[in-house]
């Protein structure tokens, strides 16, 4: 994780854990001048488009006072959804047995996407089955993960 998201995840999370909501992610988009801050929120019985509005206005009001983005950026306050993206060992650890599609910042045994089955966590490493093979992918390589979901 870049150490601006590290930054934005320490400023935000609390916030949006005061009001209680969990803080499942960020993601910072940076598209030139203009940038996309994305918050991703959970709570136990599901998220709310008033939710996010009113964890929206709270991260608004510190992000104006701590101003830790130099740029033009939109806030978006969001909830994981159903392709939720995951960000950390303990997310990727409570869907095992998931498909799930990861894409690396840098090729790892010559590929950077990946879509298999989620088989587990070892260490600092993701573990996909594709196909027969079984791949260990350091967390920290991967630019984006996500459930892929299940339509019965």
């Amino acid at each position: 994780m870049s150490s601006k998201l590290e930054q934005l995840q320490a400023l935000l999370a609390p916030v949006v854990e005061a009001l209680g909501f969990q803080c499942w992610g960020v993601e910072f988009i940076s598209q030139g001048r203009h940038s996309l801050l994305r918050v991703y929120i959970e709570h136990e019985n599901g998220i709310l488009v008033d939710d996010c509005e009113k964890v929206s206005r709270q991260l608004s009001g510190v992000l104006d006072v701590e101003d830790p983005i130099s740029t033009d950026y939109t806030l978006e306050v969001s909830s994981p959804g159903m392709d939720r993206p995951l960000f950390t060992l303990e997310q990727y650890a409570a869907y095992i047995g998931e498909q799930v599609k990861i894409k690396l910042r840098s090729p790892y045994e010559g590929r950077r996407n990946f879509q298999g089955l989620l088989r587990g966590v070892e260490e600092q490493d993701v573990v996909v089955q594709v196909d027969e093979h079984e791949y260990l992918l350091p967390l920290d390589l991967i630019d984006k993960g996500n459930i892929i979901p299940r339509f019965e």
